[in-house]
């Protein structure tokens, strides 16, 4: 597809429900409802870096957080890097609407990070409980981190946790203390480094907020640690760093979530995820992106796994006007195995490029891949996938499966696949599909005694249920609700 009809779709707007040859309706989808997310607060008070990009705004953001001499270099390493790249890349959807010198890389609401919720700001406190933080953490959850806009707000952690060796904590904190600092240098910038691509060069640059955190070998936790990333200023950028080591034996479940209110001036998300999964070891990280339609999301995730480790990726984006997002997974050792399970929505004035990455250098390295994409509205989704199984890779195994459901005519779904096979003794496959609710589906449920609107809604239901299964009960509801679909019309 050309660059110029890439934009004429995501350009469209949702369209009335048209009518065909008999008069009847065709099928109008509603979109995302947003209704939880769009509210935004005052930034009265905030600490806001001038936009644009220069050494000494990434001096003043590390003097702030009193950084190692080591890290202030790294940021201006990086910033060099940024200027040396070109700004778009020339294979994917346009970024030609941001703008960086309209960006702030730092928004600051000016409070201290609190362990207690009681001591949070109220205005903060208020769109965190409105999101659902605090009961979530009440019910469900052995750790939580809070960021608003460039910095954590709240973090905090169970006693029982901590007791068992476990640190969960903001890279920032990490970098302060004197045992843990030595290893955030080891590990830090190496899964994913600055030259990886030009705004994992402005990422290292500005980075603010994140997560560390550290299961020591053997360990298991019952609950999951999440963190929950809240963009409420305009015209800014958010880049949050997250780095996890889980040692020998250890097994972690790590939730993300992210949302945004809805601006008129665009927004940028540049984070960066890097995890390091040891021998024997598991890691299941879970994330809900529901990212306003004026953001660009331009993210990058990369995990390395051991000798008989598992990584397991399950990923629902929901939101921004642009995405470039592929989780990476780097199977090093032998019997290592990952599986990603993935859905993306797209809606109108939406271009979400989007997938992953498998590499399999270990023998009997198997890896797994499934996802689903609804596009609607003229909305554009794009799975763009990459296997390279290395000439070690004995008996190296990976499927891919993406299904692409389409709920109007205006919009597009691609399957763009990469087969790298460097050994002969590998099997890969790649299957996909792109379709359209079928009329003969719907009439059997209507026959069923299902109303039309009620026999789409299953079916679209039922088409995202793979990947809403494998959340926790409460991120799937909260998923099901991001892809509330409303049916009117007969069929089209």
């Amino acid at each position: 597809m050309s660059d110029e009809s890439r934009e004429d779709r995501v350009g469209v707007e949702a369209a009335a429900a048209a009518e065909d040859g008999q008069g009847r309706a065709r099928t109008e989808v509603a979109d995302v409802d947003r209704s939880l997310y769009d509210f935004t607060k005052s930034e009265e008070g905030y600490e806001r870096y001038a936009d644009g990009l220069t050494p000494d705004i990434v001096r003043a953001i590390s003097a702030k957080k009193d950084e190692p001499d080591w890290m202030l270099q790294m940021r201006l390493d990086a910033l060099e890097e940024y200027h040396r790249r070109p700004m778009a890349p020339n294979w994917g959807p346009s970024i030609a609407g941001l703008d960086l010198d309209h960006i702030s890389a730092y928004v600051s609401p000016n409070t201290k990070q609190a362990k207690s919720w009681d001591d949070v700001p109220d205005d903060i406190k208020d769109t965190f409980e409105r999101l659902g933080i605090p009961e979530a953490e009440r019910e469900s959850l052995a750790g939580v981190g809070a960021q608003y806009d460039s910095e954590i707000v709240y973090h905090n952690m169970r006693d029982d946790v901590a007791k068992q060796g476990v640190v969960y904590t903001t890279i920032e904190d990490a970098l302060h203390d004197p045992q843990w600092e030595p290893v955030v240098r080891q590990y830090f910038g190496t899964l994913i480094p600055p030259t990886d691509h030009k705004f994992a060069a402005l990422h290292y640059a500005v980075w603010s907020g994140g997560s560390f955190v550290y299961v020591p070998a053997g360990v298991s936790l019952d609950y999951p640690l999440q963190s929950y990333f809240r963009l409420n200023a305009a015209g800014a950028g958010q880049f949050e760093h997250t780095l996890i080591i889980v040692e020998p034996g250890a097994d972690l479940h790590f939730i993300e979530g992210c949302s945004a209110p809805k601006y008129y001036e665009a927004n940028l998300h540049a984070g960066a995820v890097e995890l390091f999964v040891k021998d024997g070891a598991r890691l299941r990280y879970s994330t809900i992106e529901n990212w306003s339609k004026n953001m660009y999301n331009l993210n990058t995730k990369r995990a390395t796994v051991g000798a008989d480790a598992k990584m397991e990726w399950v990923s629902g984006s929901f939101g921004s006007h642009v995405s470039y997002l592929y989780p990476t997974t780097i199977l090093a050792g032998a019997r290592s195995s990952c599986e990603f399970t993935g859905i993306t929505f797209a809606g109108a004035t939406q271009d979400l490029d989007t997938g992953c990455k498998v590499i399999m250098n270990g023998a009997d390295t198997t890896a797994t891949v499934d996802t689903k994409s609804i596009s609607k509205d003229g909305g554009v989704n794009t799975f763009r996938s990459s296997v390279v199984v290395g000439r070690r890779a004995d008996r190296a195994r990976c499927s891919v499966s993406c299904q692409s459901l389409m709920l109007d005519d205006i919009s597009c779904s691609d399957t763009i696949p990469a087969m790298d096979v460097r050994n002969a003794t590998a099997q890969v496959g790649h299957e996909a599909t792109i379709g359209r609710i079928s009329d003969d589906t719907i009439l059997y449920l209507m026959s069923r005694g299902c109303s039309e609107a009620e026999a789409r809604t299953l079916v679209v239901n039922g088409f995202a249920n793979p990947v809403s299964k494998e959340l926790p009960l409460e991120y799937a509801v909260e998923m099901n609700n991001l892809i509330k679909l409303e049916m009117e019309g007969a069929i089209g």
